[in-house]
């Protein structure tokens, strides 16, 4: 494991938890929008059934398949953390589920023997693991395909990226997945995966001082963020694992109110991506740039036919055509609250961000 100087990583904390009047948690709700920077209200478009444990803490983070062939067929993964997966349909319905334990963060990749959804499962918060899946295009149904094991620790985030395939006819197919445990311990595990067939390789680790859950894999740099919730997100060079994290934007109270949890990031034209976070504390959502990290702009989901969103853990963002509404892209962010009943996710045109924020 790649250990950092403690003392730096606390003081960055103690610096941040100043910053926002030491836990956001504590400051009534209308104190923390005033303080931050204004967000633009953006409706959500559709939302999903809930998840099946009613009126709890229960859902918590989606990911999203793109069904090439017809986008409006794509389909959407999201985890009951007290229960296990649902799987839904664009229209918000769900079409299969795998009740089969604590799976708090999902990812997904699709490769030629098929798509491999990946959750970090904490139902043994001693020893944390990967839980894999197939997941069947057609049907939406869920197989149970192995159990990797992440490290001690309880399993909280979890991110994948493609990773280089043999050249060979055949060759299975290739991950690097990133298990983010709760303690601030971040763990590179190689996975291939062919007809069923599961191999691991555990790689390099870094450590944060407190409690982390969200990651992302940038696309257009391969580098990896990670949401340490009353800090900030930290910015990792993978292909550097012995150069320290970089503080790349710190939960100030202003473009990020702690806690910081959910992250989705897509490409753009140019060299840099979009990264969203979710500003747990003030009910909205930054958009960074990854290259410069310049804060792009801040959004809230309110307003329109269906009810807002608060207090969001999980979010995805992928762009391209998920079919009528979804032309340019979609957004999905898990709701707190859902007007008083049982959690679910809101699903929000990309365009609809893109415009509200003049970007």
């Amino acid at each position: 494991m790649i250990a950092f100087p403690r003392i730096a990583l606390l003081g960055c904390s103690l610096l941040a938890l100043v910053a926002t009047g030491c836990a956001s948690r504590e400051v009534p709700l209308a104190t923390r929008i005033a303080n931050a920077l204004p967000a633009t209200d953006v409706a959500a478009a559709r939302e999903t059934d809930p998840v099946g444990t009613a009126n709890a803490d229960a859902a918590d983070d989606p990911a999203i398949w793109l069904n090439p062939d017809n986008p409006a067929a794509s389909l959407i993964v999201g985890t009951d953390k007290k229960a296990g997966l649902y799987v839904y349909s664009m229209d918000g319905k769900v079409r299969g589920s795998s009740l089969t334990g604590r799976y708090n963060n999902v990812a997904l990749q699709a490769g030629e023997h098929g798509i491999v959804v990946i959750a970090s499962d904490r139902t043994d918060p001693v020893n944390s693991k990967l839980a894999l899946f197939l997941l069947d295009p057609v049907t939406a149904a869920l197989s149970p395909l192995a159990s990797v094991p992440s490290g001690p620790g309880e399993g909280y985030g979890v991110c994948v990226a493609p990773a280089p395939r043999t050249a060979m006819v055949g060759a299975a197919d290739a991950m690097t997945v990133y298990a983010a445990i709760k303690d601030g311990s971040v763990r590179q595990i190689r996975i291939s995966h062919k007809q069923g067939r599961v191999e691991h390789q555990m790689g390099a680790s870094w450590k944060l001082a407190t409690q982390i859950e969200g990651c992302v894999i940038d696309p257009a740099t391969g580098s990896l963020f990670v949401g340490e919730e009353d800090v900030g997100i930290w910015k990792i060079d993978v292909a550097r694992p012995d150069a320290a994290p970089v503080l790349f934007a710190a939960a100030d109270g202003k473009a990020l109110v702690a806690d910081v949890e959910g992250m989705a990031i897509a490409a753009r034209d140019g060299a840099s991506s979009w990264l969203v976070a979710s500003s747990q504390g003030d009910n909205a959502y930054a958009v960074f740039d990854t290259t410069t990290g310049r804060l792009l702009g801040r959004f809230r989901i309110n307003g329109g036919m269906l009810d807002g969103t608060s207090e969001t853990d999980g979010i995805e963002l992928a762009t391209g055509n998920f079919g009528p509404g979804f032309e340019q892209g979609v957004f999905i962010a898990q709701d707190g609250d859902n007007g008083g009943g049982t959690q679910n996710f809101k699903l929000v045109s990309w365009a609809a961000i893109l415009a509200a924020l003049g970007l």
